[in-house]
């Protein structure tokens, strides 16, 4: 791992333990084993740290969602593949997960990386209308009702980003 991945890795480690206002430059430089010239040669400010790491993660939640993803098949085929690898990911990253739920909206995340719309949530966007358009009902998950599966939406951080985009 690089020194850089080592300074990602201890800034996500120490908000997940700590929270964002608890993590300090020395503890940072402690976890990463990095000295402060070392840091300031990456990055500039916490800001600009927490901004390429809160990039990264939802880089990395996006290619998650993705993966096996075959655009020929139906609505609904596409819509249950994304919902399950948005669930793999959760299980599998959750320091990730609650890094982008809980700090989507914070100051520390630049404007323009906050509202940078990845591949992945374009595409589901896009599943989303053409479900629309259909004049059968997209989800039948076993059983699973609309508002259930618009709630469990509307719970994951995915679309919380977007949600304004959406809207539009």
């Amino acid at each position: 791992m690089s020194k850089r991945e080592d300074i990602l890795s201890a800034t996500l480690d120490l908000i997940t333990e700590e929270g964002l206002q608890s993590v300090t430059f020395s503890k940072i430089f402690k976890r990463a084993n990095v000295g402060s010239s070392t840091f300031y040669n990456y990055y500039k400010n916490k800001e600009e740290l927490v901004s390429e790491l809160f990039e990264n993660a939802r880089t990395h939640m996006g290619e998650s969602v993705m993966i096996g993803y075959d655009p020929s098949q139906t609505v609904y085929e596409r819509l249950k593949g994304i919902l399950k690898s948005t669930a793999d990911y959760a299980l599998n990253y959750p320091k990730e997960l609650s890094f982008i739920e809980n700090y989507c909206q914070s100051p520390y995340i630049s404007e323009e990386v906050r509202n940078r719309l990845d591949p992945s949530a374009i595409e589901i966007f896009s599943i989303i209308e053409q479900g629309q358009k259909q004049p059968v009902s997209i989800v039948d998950l076993h059983g699973t009702t609309h508002r259930h599966l618009a709630q469990s939406a509307s719970n994951l951080s995915l679309f919380t980003s977007y949600r304004e985009t959406w809207d539009r």
